[in-house]
């Protein structure tokens, strides 16, 4: 153990020191979680399938609204339809986050060399380090509940905003870029109305996959208290009770299938722009 001595002396060291400042995190998360919970949860399931299939036919098309259609009333007729509402909070809540600080840090890693090598690794780590890791300093710093299962699901699902944000500006062609300089664009000006815009189709592809990951974390995130689908996926596990888990286990794979099919159609109907 002679990295993980360091790793566990710096948790711990930031457990005592930091405080405050996780609880204040706690309480903010919480807000936001609860929030968007209360928000979703307390609408009709017929006004949320409505929503869902008209943002599905507009952005995916005709099949894909009849798929998204389906979908949600077999959730909600297995039973398992604020559980959905409630990952679905969960992952709207981490994406949030992650995208508010994955974005910027994409920008950045593309217009600074040094900060690109110094993310990148980070990056690196972030994705390639077992998921299960992320859930003992997630418990150590907010206990047990759904902001731990947040706080990892956050760290593991940011890195593809980060890295297709970065690749998007950098795609951006050098005569745009320097015509836009030429005509005395300033750097605000060129991120905002030339290179964000023109790399939003990568980035959108970004946003997709940060959402698919963050689905994944659904399970994990329920073995520290996390509620939702994978807080009944977990129970048909423990319990033994393979229909159960099976049901539960089809309500996340249609809860993501409607969520790609959407995110993505938005990423190409941009692109086409």
């Amino acid at each position: 153990m002679i990295v993980g001595q360091y790793i566990e002396d710096a948790v711990n060291w930031m457990t005592t020191n930091f405080s405050g400042f996780f609880d204040a995190v706690n309480v903010g998360m919480t807000f936001l979680i609860d929030g968007i919970e209360f928000f979703w949860v307390g609408i009709p399931f017929y006004i949320t399938i409505a929503l869902f299939t008209a943002l599905a036919w507009w952005k995916a098309g005709k099949s894909n609204a009849i798929l998204t259609i389906v979908g949600l009333l077999f959730i909600y007729f297995a039973g398992f339809w604020e559980e959905t509402m409630q990952t679905f909070a969960l992952v709207l809540a981490s994406a949030i986050i992650a995208l508010v600080i994955g974005i910027p840090l994409g920008v950045w890693s593309a217009k600074n060399e040094t900060a690109q090598k110094v993310i990148r690794p980070i990056l690196d780590f972030m994705q390639t380090m077992p998921a299960f890791v992320y859930l003992i300093p997630a418990v150590l710093f907010f206990g047990l509940g759904t902001v731990p299962g947040a706080f990892a699901t956050i760290i593991f699902a940011m890195p593809p905003v980060v890295r297709l944000t970065s690749l998007g500006i950098k795609q951006v062609p050098g005569e745009i870029v320097e015509a836009t300089k030429a005509f005395g664009a300033t750097p605000g000006q060129l991120l905002f109305k030339v290179q964000l815009p023109l790399a939003m189709p990568t980035i959108l592809a970004g946003i997709n996959q940060t959402i698919m990951m963050a689905l994944s974390m659904v399970v994990i995130a329920s073995m520290i208290g996390a509620k939702g689908l994978g807080e009944i996926v977990l129970q048909g596990i423990s319990q033994l009770r393979i229909g159960l888990g099976f049901e539960s286990g089809l309500a996340v794979v249609l809860l993501a299938i409607i969520l790609d099919r959407i995110t993505q159609n938005i990423g190409k109907s941009t692109k086409k722009k």
